[in-house]
Protein backbone atom coordinates (compact mmCIF):
# COMPACT_ATOMS: atom_id res chain seq x y z
CA UNK A 1 0.00 0.00 0.00
CA UNK A 2 1.12 3.43 -1.15
CA UNK A 3 1.21 6.26 1.08
CA UNK A 4 2.02 10.34 1.05
CA UNK A 5 2.43 12.17 4.34
CA UNK A 6 0.48 15.34 3.90
CA UNK A 7 3.79 17.14 4.44
CA UNK A 8 4.79 15.26 1.08
CA UNK A 9 1.91 16.46 -0.18
CA UNK A 10 2.44 19.84 0.40
CA UNK A 11 5.54 19.65 -1.92
CA UNK A 12 3.80 18.36 -5.28
CA UNK A 13 0.29 19.41 -4.72
CA UNK A 14 0.17 21.53 -7.69
CA UNK A 15 1.21 18.85 -9.72
CA UNK A 16 -0.95 15.74 -9.15
CA UNK A 17 -4.42 14.37 -9.52
CA UNK A 18 -6.39 14.46 -5.77
CA UNK A 19 -9.01 12.37 -5.56
CA UNK A 20 -11.69 13.58 -2.59
CA UNK A 21 -13.87 10.04 -1.82
CA UNK A 22 -16.05 11.92 0.97
CA UNK A 23 -19.74 12.74 -0.23
CA UNK A 24 -20.48 15.42 -2.10
CA UNK A 25 -21.63 17.31 1.03
CA UNK A 26 -18.32 16.76 2.70
CA UNK A 27 -16.91 18.16 -0.11
CA UNK A 28 -18.45 20.99 -0.39
CA UNK A 29 -18.25 21.81 2.91
CA UNK A 30 -14.05 22.06 2.04
CA UNK A 31 -11.38 19.99 0.74
CA UNK A 32 -7.63 20.14 -0.54
CA UNK A 33 -7.29 22.59 -2.71
CA UNK A 34 -7.47 20.90 -6.44
CA UNK A 35 -9.04 17.67 -5.55
CA UNK A 36 -11.57 16.78 -7.40
CA UNK A 37 -14.68 14.76 -5.83
CA UNK A 38 -15.78 11.00 -6.69
CA UNK A 39 -17.79 9.38 -4.28
CA UNK A 40 -16.10 6.17 -3.29
CA UNK A 41 -19.16 4.08 -4.24
CA UNK A 42 -18.69 5.58 -8.01
CA UNK A 43 -15.53 4.94 -7.82
CA UNK A 44 -15.03 1.25 -6.72
CA UNK A 45 -18.12 0.13 -8.83
CA UNK A 46 -16.87 2.06 -11.96
CA UNK A 47 -13.37 3.50 -11.79
CA UNK A 48 -12.65 3.07 -16.00
CA UNK A 49 -14.95 5.68 -15.91
CA UNK A 50 -12.63 7.89 -13.96
CA UNK A 51 -9.60 6.81 -13.99
CA UNK A 52 -6.55 6.39 -16.41
CA UNK A 53 -4.38 3.81 -15.91
CA UNK A 54 -1.71 5.17 -17.42
CA UNK A 55 -1.48 7.98 -14.71
CA UNK A 56 -1.15 8.56 -10.88
CA UNK A 57 -3.86 9.45 -8.77
CA UNK A 58 -4.06 10.69 -4.81
CA UNK A 59 -6.89 9.55 -2.82
CA UNK A 60 -8.26 10.86 0.67
CA UNK A 61 -11.43 10.33 2.79
CA UNK A 62 -11.84 11.67 6.37
CA UNK A 63 -9.23 10.09 8.12
CA UNK A 64 -7.83 8.03 5.86
CA UNK A 65 -9.37 4.36 6.57
CA UNK A 66 -11.33 4.72 3.92
CA UNK A 67 -8.68 5.70 1.30
CA UNK A 68 -6.23 3.25 2.37
CA UNK A 69 -9.16 0.23 1.50
CA UNK A 70 -10.13 1.82 -2.05
CA UNK A 71 -6.56 2.05 -3.00
CA UNK A 72 -5.75 -1.47 -2.26
CA UNK A 73 -9.27 -2.35 -4.37
CA UNK A 74 -7.95 0.11 -7.65
CA UNK A 75 -4.18 -0.75 -7.35
CA UNK A 76 -5.41 -4.90 -7.79
CA UNK A 77 -7.04 -3.62 -10.74
CA UNK A 78 -4.20 -2.11 -11.92
CA UNK A 79 -4.17 1.53 -11.14
CA UNK A 80 -1.38 3.73 -9.69
CA UNK A 81 -2.99 4.86 -6.54
CA UNK A 82 -1.50 7.22 -3.74
CA UNK A 83 -3.60 7.20 -0.40
CA UNK A 84 -3.13 10.43 1.33
CA UNK A 85 -2.44 9.58 5.02
CA UNK A 86 -4.76 10.98 7.80
CA UNK A 87 -7.35 11.98 5.06
CA UNK A 88 -9.00 15.84 5.35
CA UNK A 89 -8.16 15.66 8.80
CA UNK A 90 -4.90 15.44 8.97
CA UNK A 91 -4.50 19.00 6.42
CA UNK A 92 -6.73 20.54 8.44
CA UNK A 93 -4.01 19.59 11.52
CA UNK A 94 -0.87 20.72 8.84
CA UNK A 95 -2.00 23.60 7.44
Amino acid sequence: MNKISISDLMLIIDQINIIDIRSIQSYNNNHIPNARNIPLEKLITQPEQYLNKMEKYYIYCQKGLSSENVCSILSNLGYNVISIDGGYENWILYK
